[in-house]
């Protein structure tokens, strides 16, 4: 069986955990990642109410992509607390780590 990898990171960086997702898939694995970009505009979650009952749904859902995952691929120069949060989960996990920019590592 291939290895799963999830893809973390800002939604900021869509476009290069796109790119990532390529990257992964050519190189066999089989990569989740995360489904919706909750900043940009969509009348899915055009509602403040609803897009805040929403992110947390999702929230739950990337942590089960991490366990599902057998390691993760953080993306882009920049980490915020929800990612933070993510890595940390991963480790908690014993999932290993990598990062396409390996100076944001908070381990660094």
């Amino acid at each position: 069986m291939p290895r799963v990898v999830a893809i973390c990171g800002s939604t900021r960086f869509m476009a290069e955990m796109a790119e990532a997702d390529v990257r992964e898939t050519m190189a066999g694995r089989i990569v989740v990642k995360p489904g919706c970009d909750l900043k940009s505009p969509d009348p899915l979650w055009s509602d403040p109410v609803e897009c805040a009952a929403l992110k947390l749904r999702l929230d739950t859902l990337h942590r089960a992509k991490i366990r599902l995952a057998d390691e993760v691929l953080v993306v882009g120069p920049y980490i915020g607390d929800s990612t933070r949060a993510e890595i940390a989960y991963a480790r908690s996990l014993r999932r290993p780590v990598r990062f396409t920019h390996p100076e944001v590592d908070p381990l660094a």
